[in-house]
């Protein structure tokens, strides 16, 4: 029987300073094995502190944004003062309109503000809004990616399991999700398997919601690595965001 082991990654560290400090509070405690994080946040260098001294089990990413706030490249922000929404990007990726150019020096910038405030490499790549899996993009991550050693993992997201929302599951794998698999597996590049638990695209009770997802591929063995959705109320204090966590349907594991 195949061994499975279950890791959890909080996506968005430095999105604000709630978020940055109730993800390190459970990463200190040891309910956390991955953390994904947001460089061009206004927060990011303050709240990156937060991630020394973590236990070696946490593994720390860079979580490239490319849809909300501003860009932290000079060359993207003279094209595009305010980063696109979704739909928007997801259009131009598709039509070929990309700055593939400006784009290329934003992804490096997010990653030297990584390693200039952590002093090293981040240990996966991904994208916030799944972002990183998109024609004119995935070509330009993949590239720089192998210019980072070690060499990190990335996140697939070609196989996106329920239960539910199947419209969205669909969406995010034929947007980019198997193309980006299959250059993964042409390039040996570290990725998970599957993507599980995704919700719908007008979501906006977190708390009613399964926990996200995804599987992540390791030389040791297959890990399933749940994303858990930590967000905050403007009525809390900034340190004490709301956590939700839903159990895993052990049928879709």
């Amino acid at each position: 029987m195949t061994t499975r082991t279950l890791a959890l990654c909080a996506d968005d560290f430095g999105q604000s300073p709630g978020i940055s400090a109730g993800i390190a509070r459970l990463a200190r405690a040891g309910r956390l094995n991955a953390v994904s994080c947001i460089t061009n946040s206004p927060h990011w260098e303050a709240q990156a502190e937060r991630l020394r001294g973590l236990p070696d089990t946490v593994d720390i990413g860079l979580h490239l944004n490319l849809t909300e706030g501003r860009p932290l490249s000079a060359r993207l922000a003279r094209r595009w003062p305010t980063l696109p929404a979704l739909p928007t990007l997801i259009a131009r990726a598709h039509l070929r309109l990309l700055p593939t150019s400006e784009l290329r020096n934003e992804v490096h910038a997010q990653l030297r503000a990584f390693i200039n405030a952590l002093g090293v490499a981040p240990r996966f790549i991904d994208g916030h809004q799944h972002v990183h899996h998109l024609p004119g993009l995935r070509e330009s991550i993949l590239d720089m990616l192998e210019h980072v050693q070690p060499l990190p993992a990335m996140r697939s997201t070609a196989h996106v399991l329920g239960p539910g929302f199947a419209f969205k599951r669909w969406v995010i794998a034929h947007t980019g999700g198997q193309a980006l698999q299959t250059l993964l597996a042409q390039r040996v590049i570290a990725h998970n398997p599957a993507l599980l638990g995704v919700y719908d695209f007008k979501a906006n009770d977190y708390g009613a919601l399964p926990i996200t997802g995804q599987e992540v591929r390791e030389p040791a063995g297959v890990a399933r690595v749940a994303l858990v959705q930590l967000h905050e109320e403007p009525t809390l204090e900034l340190d004490r965001p709301r956590l939700h966590l839903h159990p895993l349907d052990p049928s879709i594991l």
